[in-house]
């Protein structure tokens, strides 16, 4: 069997084609550099991505906080690891890089911060509140 595939390894995008016996990649042909090889053994067989989502945040200046998976997940997981994030709320201050969930489902990845999440500033009542 051959699976037909576009490198993302880096900006040139070669088309690939893997030939894949037994469950196992046994060539990788359009390829022009290492990258492409490697991305395709893995592709063809387990495909694995970076996920971006967000978290719940309490008390914070935002109610949402933009994460990421430190290191790719495999695919096939990707939606077993999402319904376990939905779970997770994090109390503000978050810092840019915070962990929020290490080894999230096992796969080695940590749930990490991208942005930066204050602790909500108390609401000062209006003017008008002052004089009723």
């Amino acid at each position: 069997m051959e699976k037909k595939l576009i490198c993302v390894s880096c900006p040139i995008g070669c088309e690939l084609t893997a030939r894949i016996e037994n469950g196992v990649v046994t060539s990788v042909t359009g390829n022009r550099c290492p990258h492409g090889e490697a991305y395709a053994r893995q592709e063809a067989i387990d495909p694995m991505r970076v996920l971006p989502t967000s978290v719940r945040v309490i008390g914070g200046e935002l109610p949402l906080v933009s994460v990421k998976t430190d290191q790719p997940v495999p695919k096939r997981l990707i939606w077993q690891i999402m319904d376990h994030i939905r779970t997770l709320s994090i109390e503000a201050p978050v810092k840019i890089g915070q962990v929020l969930a290490e080894n999230i489902m096992e796969t080695g990845a940590n749930l990490v911060a991208t942005r930066e999440v204050r602790l909500a500033q108390e609401q000062s009542p209006s003017r008008s509140a002052l004089f009723e």
